[in-house]
């Protein structure tokens, strides 16, 4: 097979930080490879060196002259001002790409049709759009144009189950010939194992591959160190025995054994250094009564449209849910109703005696109030000592076990990346010992390593949980029972899990496919058959009004974060005038509960436009 990128003793450092060390590998055409690797390991980085946009300080990158690349980074360059069509299709000719199967699977996939439905049409403006609708935007046009060498940095980002399904099933089938390859860093080891033929993880500046997706590389990574266990184990007898024979006395300190001394030097040199390990910790769950939550005939409505219809739902003692749906189907709302964030518009909702409930939202917005803090203080304001086991450990000391170290406890909490605060979010949960947890999309931001360690600690979960995610991979691992949000505003549970759902989604667009024929027909004088159980989206002017007021209320919110800001600096100033102090805090209330409204707007706006 063609060598399409060569990297030869590539070596790379960004600051005092060495990402890249002497690193050697290719990508042979046919190769599909998956890349793993902690937040901040240097996998961006990598994928960057390997599409040409990040030099290095030595070594050599090579690629086959003839070979187009294309690479999908983080954010993306799409023209604010262009239409889906020009930013997807650019100057193709409609006839060409309409007759291309390939194309039209794309435009189906991730726009909802060739028309591009899901994002309010090929005439739709770029600009008002929401971030995943960028990135599903930013994707489908990769994908159009087909390079040789696929880039992809976390594409399954913004995408549902039924979304990172298609885009595993359409990356198998096209991208198998020996011209062309993939490359693709993702955190998602459902998508991993479906998709990779070869896992690149990359860790302390080298890159280490295996073969296989997820499940051999987890098989091949513990053989490996398994391995490197008893060769440390024969290195540490030795290096005993040697440390033994230097403590015998100075009698035995002559010219003689100098050279013991150097072997024993040489072996603790290469004593390799102690791994880095994130730790999410396992606290006790505070017990749990026979009552839960129960919502009972329970309808929710926001932004004109019925999200929850008439469900009667009991949450029993150490259930653990998994919920799935369509985007815009109401499962954050669900989620926000379970824990009395949102208003039922009918039915009620009762909470057992017991109940210590924990909410952990997709935006972790829980942390916008500590932004000036810095990542101790954050800590610390939940407790400042913890007892793990029979040990009492410190709020710094218990930071530095998640992966805060040294100067980072000083980082402020707003300076911290998405995987950093939602890492310590989920840690100030655990730390308040709650026994019902809710995790909306829990999986966004996070590397494999701290995944891992989250399911961990789920694993053994004594309480009740509940989560919303798109990551196959932890439903089916933490969950015992997963239902379906399918938009027409009920829970249905799902006996044959994900598999189950996506089999019901293809059923439900073939009706509505069958329903807008027979619509079609009849509006052409022919026979009308409908289906009125298929559930109806919001339409493209909906979603472009969604758009507006979602952009609308960000600008009013961020105007309030400033005010909220200055507000809270006054009161610094003016901590010793009792008076002020009370006047100050009035008006930081009022900024406040209207945050709040403001955020269930934009909430009831995100829910429309999925």
């Amino acid at each position: 097979m063609a060598n399409l990128i060569s990297v030869e003793r590539a070596s790379l450092a960004l600051g005092t930080n060495q990402v890249l060390d002497d690193v050697s590998l290719g990508v042979n055409g046919g190769a599909r490879i998956g890349v793993v690797g902690r937040n901040g390991g240097g996998k961006s980085t990598l994928m960057r060196v390997l599409a040409g946009l990040q030099a290095i300080d030595s070594g050599r990158v090579t690629r086959a002259g003839d070979a187009k690349l294309g690479m999908l980074a983080q954010t993306d360059d799409l023209d604010p001002s262009a239409t889906v069509r020009q930013a997807v299709l650019g100057d193709l000719p409609e006839h060409v790409w309409a007759g291309d199967a390939r194309v039209r699977d794309v435009m189906t996939g991730l726009l909802g049709g060739v028309e591009a439905q899901a994002v309010g049409g090929l005439e739709a403006v770029v600009g008002p759009m929401s971030g995943g609708e960028r990135r599903r935007l930013a994707l489908a046009r990769l994908l159009v144009a087909g390079p040789d060498v696929l880039l992809l940095d976390e594409p399954t980002n913004h995408l549902d189950v039924e979304g990172v399904a298609w885009l595993a099933e359409h990356l198998v089938s096209h991208r198998a010939r020996p011209d062309n390859a993939l490359v693709a860093i993702t955190h998602d080891r459902w998508f991993l194992d479906a998709v990779a033929t070869t896992t690149w993880e990359v860790t302390g500046g080298g890159v280490h591959d295996y073969e296989g997706g997820y499940a051999a590389y987890v098989l091949a990574k513990a053989e490996r160190e398994r391995m490197a266990a008893v060769t440390a184990e024969r290195r540490d007898n030795l290096l005993r025995k040697e440390l033994a024979w230097l403590r015998r006395g100075a009698p035995a300190r002559t010219s003689k054994p100098k050279f013991r001394i150097e072997a024993a030097n040489t072996l603790i040199a290469d004593e390799p250094p102690p791994r880095d390990d994130v730790e999410l910790l396992r606290f006790a769950s505070t017990r749990l009564g026979k009552d839960v939550v129960d919502l009972l005939d329970a309808s929710v409505e926001l932004g004109g449209r019925t999200l929850l219809d008439r469900i009667t739902w009991r949450l029993a003692p150490g259930e653990r849910v998994g919920i799935v749906g369509v985007n815009g189907s109401g499962k954050s709302t669900l989620l926000r109703a379970i824990a009395g964030e949102v208003p039922l518009s009918s039915g009620k909702r009762k909470v057992g005696a017991t109940v210590q409930l924990a909410y952990l939202s997709q935006e972790v917005r829980e942390l916008d109030r500590y932004a000036a803090w810095r990542v101790i203080e954050a800590v610390e304001d939940v407790r400042k000592y913890v007892r793990l086991g029979k040990k009492e450990i410190s709020a710094s000391q218990l930071a530095q076990r998640l992966g805060f170290t040294g100067g980072r406890q000083q980082t402020r909490v707003s300076d911290l990346s998405g995987g950093e605060r939602r890492r310590l979010q989920l840690t100030r949960l655990l730390m308040s010992e709650p026994n019902v947890l809710l995790l909306d999309e829990p999986t966004n931001d996070l590397d494999i390593e701290t995944l891992t360690s989250l399911e961990d600690v789920l694993d053994g979960w004594a309480g009740t949980l509940l989560v919303v995610s798109h990551d196959r991979y932890l439903l089916e691992r933490i969950c015992d029972r997963q239902v379906a949000l399918m938009g027409d505003g009920r829970v249905s549970d799902l006996p044959g899990g994900v598999e189950q759902y996506l089999a019901l989604r293809h059923a439900q667009e073939a009706t509505a496919a069958e329903t807008g024929r027979a619509a079609a027909a009849a509006a052409s004088g022919g026979s009308v058959g409908t289906d009125a159980s298929a559930p109806a989206g919001p339409s493209p002017a909906e979603l472009r009004e969604a758009r507006k007021e979602m952009a609308r209320v960000e600008k009013q919110l961020a105007r309030l974060a400033e005010r909220e800001e200055r507000l809270h600096s006054a009161m610094v100033e003016a901590a010793t005038d009792h008076a002020k102090v009370l006047e100050l805090n009035g008006q930081l209330r009022e900024v406040v509960d209207e945050r709040e409204a403001l955020e269930m707007q934009w909430l009831a706006a995100a829910d429309v436009v999925g």
